[in-house]
């Protein structure tokens, strides 16, 4: 039994486009805001940091282009330790989105940080299969990321996934079977891309309320939005186009049972939602479904999850990776 509430708050913010410093810059701040408000649990949009490669919708594959979003993507822990710092001045969990770089290398990853409260990087989990034309980017990530984490002196696991990537039930299946307990799905706008005006958000409020009562968990969901800045690099680097405009995103915090307890917020506006989060409400869920359990049917139904390091660098980054302070 968890007889734990948790305050929990998603960020709705535009990031800082194609530029790390200053991105991590507004993770800090945003972190800094988000504790005047009592949040223990925050979680940031998909790769806040430095933003969601929108030019790969836009214009014509350019080797160069991802290469400028190489040298603004994030190297783990190296690029984080302010961040950690601001976790620990806080004593806040984050779950941050960033675009990831292979430390002493040039493979991306579209990467989701778990920091504790205490700063200690609790593991990096790499989106395993990149979504259309961003496999232009990004590398495929392996099951060996895909973990569930129990920050200190929590009793509760969390675990995340990125965007498209909950369409893989046995990526989802995988984090049920590690107890997780709270989940966050990260997003970017995607209700500003040509075609999915009218569906995007849709999809996002399907998949993330179908986690939450399939996995019976409570559902973190950030989003970011498009802003000027972003509009304005693509342009001036890249030329006219016409296939993102500026808005968009679908934030909000879900029950299990599927009603919103926080949002959904959609104004292009950065605002951190929050929510209490009553984790004693999973026993009464469980007692319908328990994904992990009696609804499992093992007789049944078997999931071979492979877990082997696929990357050099996956157990750098698995952690845990504690703070420097020196």
């Amino acid at each position: 039994m968890l007889n734990k509430q948790v305050k929990a708050g998603v960020v709705h913010a535009a990031p800082v486009y194609m530029d790390k410093a200053a991105g991590l810059r507004k993770v800090i701040a945003t972190i800094s805001d988000a504790s005047v408000k009592s949040v223990e649990l925050l979680a940031f949009p998909e790769v806040f940091v430095p933003g969601f490669p929108y030019f790969t919708n836009c214009y014509a594959p350019n080797a160069s282009t991802v290469a400028l979003y190489a040298a603004q993507s994030v190297v783990v822990p190296d690029d984080l330790v302010e961040v950690q710092a601001a976790c620990a001045k806080h004593k806040m969990v984050v779950i941050l989105g960033i675009s990831e770089r292979m430390r002493d290398g040039y493979t991306l990853f579209n990467s989701i940080v778990s920091i504790d409260a205490d700063g200690t990087i609790l593991g990096v989990h790499r989106k395993v299969q990149p979504t259309w034309a961003e496999r232009l980017v990004w590398g495929q990530g392996s099951g060996y990321t895909l973990k569930t984490y129990e920050p200190k002196n929590t009793g509760y696991r969390i675990g995340a996934l990125a965007c498209w990537e909950h369409t893989i039930n046995g990526a989802r299946q995988a984090l049920i079977d590690q107890g997780e307990h709270i989940h966050v799905g990260c997003w970017p706008a995607l209700d500003i891309l040509d075609g999915f005006e009218d569906v995007a958000c849709s999809q996002i409020e399907a998949l993330m309320k179908a986690h939450a009562l399939t996995a019976q968990v409570f559902v973190l969901c950030p989003s970011s939005y498009v802003d000027d800045t972003c509009l304005k690099w693509l342009e001036q680097n890249l030329g006219p186009q016409d296939k993102v405009k500026a808005g968009g995103g679908w934030t909000a915090i879900i029950h299990p049972f599927c009603p919103i307890i926080g949002g959904p917020f959609r104004d292009p506006i950065d605002t951190i939602v929050t929510a209490e989060i009553d984790l004693s409400q999973l026993d009464l869920v469980k007692v319908y479904v328990d994904g992990a359990g009696h609804y499992k049917r093992p007789e049944i139904f078997r999931m071979d999850v492979n877990r082997e390091q696929r990357w050099k660098d996956e157990t750098d980054v698995v952690g845990p990776i504690p703070r420097n302070v020196s």
